[in-house]
């Protein structure tokens, strides 16, 4: 179950004793996030952010002026063994493939932000994450809320996906309850964070303003660890919007007949009783800006009850609880401390 109650005092640590921690990827979105976050965490040191790459020349990160003022240095993983007890990982795919077992296997506890780690059945790695070989021992799916226990030893945590994160929060405690008849649609919207930093036609400006479009129809990798993590298969249709940050899916699924909205209000709330980062919001669905720059998911419902049909609109940002502050609250866990440590 969920830490509600620290085992100790971070905000009482002295730097000494501090968890050393340390970010590869550190001037991508998710890395910056991270470095703001780790930077005013009580419990660790933030002891070296890193590029994506061992050639790239140093560089400071002016948004994070007077909240962390070091250097972001060229990727060296001699470095990070000797700097961190724990290591991000917020790099493509392929490079995290390499380093990650690199990294394990010097003793060194990782949280991986890629994809690359995520999806156990060795096939459909391979089709998706093909640089990923297999997974090290101690590789943990890090979905904070369903897989605590296991992420409390976890050598390596594998982050979830933005997209799974919030479609799982809201379809999981209803399929473990029995509850769902058949397959779901997923229909999900994502600001342009989302596609990383990297430029393309798809996220300038021009292209992007005042449009929205589906990507990815039958195609993107996340639908994998949705269905992997359901054991059902789902349609799953991303869009990208005009906003910098954010997820909304509105999800829709067939229930058992007779099923109720009491019966779905009763199953999601049990599920998430002891969940600090979830919050539902039953018939007033939410949105966007109710959680943006937060680690807050955010789940609303109506109920069919005739029709035996459900709709869900599950929220968060993308790069909060979609990302870096899932993995600082992974973190928190492996810890032994306050889930809510660094993000509340």
């Amino acid at each position: 179950m969920p830490v509600t109650a620290p085992q100790s005092s971070p905000a009482g640590t002295s730097p000494s004793t501090r968890t050393r921690v340390a970010i590869a990827g550190a001037t991508g979105y998710a890395g910056q996030e991270l470095v703001r976050i780790l930077a005013r965490h009580p419990a660790v040191t933030l002891t070296t952010a890193m590029s994506s790459g061992a050639g790239s020349p140093a560089r400071t990160l002016p948004a994070l002026t007077r909240i962390w003022d070091g250097e972001v240095v060229p990727l060296d993983i001699e470095r990070l063994v000797a700097d961190a007890d724990i290591i991000f990982l917020a790099l493509p795919e392929a490079a995290s493939a390499e380093l990650a077992p690199k990294l394990v296997e010097r003793g060194r506890r990782v949280i991986d932000l890629s994809g690359a780690f995520r999806i156990r059945d060795s096939g459909a790695r391979q089709r998706w994450y093909p640089a990923t070989t297999a997974l090290p021992d101690g590789t943990v799916y890090g979905f904070s809320e369903r897989n605590h226990d296991a992420i409390r030893s976890a050598r390596l945590l594998s982050n979830p996906g933005c997209y799974p994160t919030a479609a799982l929060m809201a379809l999981a405690p209803l399929a473990d309850a029995g509850l769902l008849n058949g397959s779901a649609v997923i229909d999900a919207k994502s600001g342009v964070s989302g596609a990383g930093k990297t430029p393309s036609d798809r996220t300038h400006f021009s292209e992007n303003h005042g449009s929205v479009a589906a990507y990815g129809i039958f195609s993107h990798r996340h639908t994998a660890e949705m269905e992997q993590e359901l054991s059902a298969a789902v349609t799953f249709v991303p869009h990208l919007v005009p906003l910098d940050r954010g997820i909304l899916e509105t999800i829709y699924v067939s229930l058992k007949p007779g099923t109720t909205e009491a019966q779905v209000a009763q199953t999601l709330t049990a599920a998430y009783a002891e969940a600090p980062f979830v919050r539902l919001t039953g018939s007033t669905l939410p949105e966007i800006k109710h959680v943006a720059h937060t680690n807050f998911c955010d789940i609303g419902w109506k109920v069919d009850e005739g029709g035996a049909r459900a709709v869900l609109v599950a929220v968060l940002d993308n790069l909060v609880k979609g990302a870096a502050g899932s993995a600082v609250q992974n973190l928190n866990i492996m810890l032994g401390i306050d889930e809510r440590t660094g993000l509340l």
